[in-house]
């Protein structure tokens, strides 16, 4: 699935079994709390935070999916093409960032 697809696919899901889009400063919270659970799972499973009993029935692929959800149905409601914003982003941070990892001494010892 392409991202222009899957924005497709999203609007499809949110106009048919979701009703309607939640306003954008709604779905910013929603983000924001899909984050924080994205984080959760990342701070038990590669930080030092020991999984909690409630912690375990989370999955990682899923929380990064729901993420990625919402921020698809942001894209879509406020008019962002993302394949396009990120071809733009990737270019800006390609010429910005060309030779300044390579330069990076703190990039090339192994931590």
């Amino acid at each position: 699935m392409t991202i222009e697809e899957a924005q497709k696919i999203v609007d499809e899901w949110i106009n048919t079994i979701g009703v309607r889009y939640f306003n954008e400063l709604t779905n910013m919270a929603l983000l924001t709390e899909e984050v924080g659970e994205l984080a959760r799972i990342i701070a038990r499973k590669y930080g030092e935070q020991s999984f909690k009993e409630s912690d375990k029935q989370h999955n990682l692929a899923d929380e990064m999916a729901d993420v990625l959800f919402v921020l698809i149905c942001l894209a879509n409601q406020t008019g962002v093409n993302l394949t396009e914003a990120l071809k733009k982003n990737l270019d800006k941070k390609t010429n910005r960032d060309k030779e300044r990892h390579k330069n990076n001494e703190k990039l090339m010892t192994k931590g």
